[in-house]
C-alpha cells in the first residue's frame, strides 16, 4: 500500500458527520485547544492536519468567521438600541390551538457599554483610554525641588 497506513484523521474525522462535528465545535466559539480536546489530539496535530487537509482547515475557518459575523452583528444592534414583537399565545376556546391574543411592540434602548466597547475597538486612536501626551522643553528638577523647599519653610 502506496502511502503507508492512513491517518487517523481520515479514518474518523474526513467524512461528512466528521467535518460537521468539527464545523460545529467551532461556530459554537469553541477555541482550537477545545477543539483538540474533543477529537482527542493535540494541538500541534490539530495544526498540521489544517496544513495538510484544505477540508479541515476550511471547517473551522469558514465556521468561526460565520460565529464571529452573528456576535459583531449581535453587538452592533446591542449598541443601537432595536425593536421587537412581544406576543401573548392563548388556547383557542373551540379548537383548542393556541392563538396569538395580544402584540406588543417593544424597545430596547441603545446600550452605551456597547456603544463604547464597539469604538475602542473599531476606532482605538479616537476612543483609547490611554492618551498620549507629548511634552516640548525642558523640567529643571532641582530648580523645582528648591522651589517646593522655599514654600514649605514658609
Amino acid at each position: 500500500m502506496a502511502g503507508g497506513r492512513p491517518s487517523e484523521f481520515n479514518k474518523i474525522w474526513n467524512n461528512e458527520d466528521g467535518l460537521l462535528r468539527i464545523a460545529g465545535w467551532a461556530r459554537d466559539g469553541l477555541t482550537n485547544e477545545q477543539i483538540a480536546e474533543n477529537m482527542g489530539i493535540g494541538l500541534s496535530t490539530l495544526y498540521e492536519w489544517q496544513k495538510r487537509y484544505p477540508e479541515f482547515s476550511d471547517a473551522l475557518k469558514t465556521s468561526k468567521e460565520v460565529v464571529d459575523l452573528h456576535v459583531e452583528n449581535a453587538l452592533l444592534k446591542r449598541a443601537l438600541g432595536y425593536e421587537y414583537v412581544e406576543c401573548t399565545y392563548e388556547p383557542d376556546k373551540e379548537t383548542g390551538e393556541m392563538r396569538i391574543t395580544k402584540r406588543i411592540t417593544k424597545q430596547v434602548v441603545p446600550d452605551t457599554t456597547a456603544q463604547i466597547f464597539w469604538l475602542k475597538n473599531r476606532k482605538p486612536e479616537d476612543w483609547r483610554d490611554k492618551q498620549q501626551i507629548e511634552h516640548s522643553g525642558e523640567v529643571n528638577i532641582a530648580q523645582t525641588l528648591k522651589a517646593a523647599q522655599e514654600r514649605a519653610k514658609t
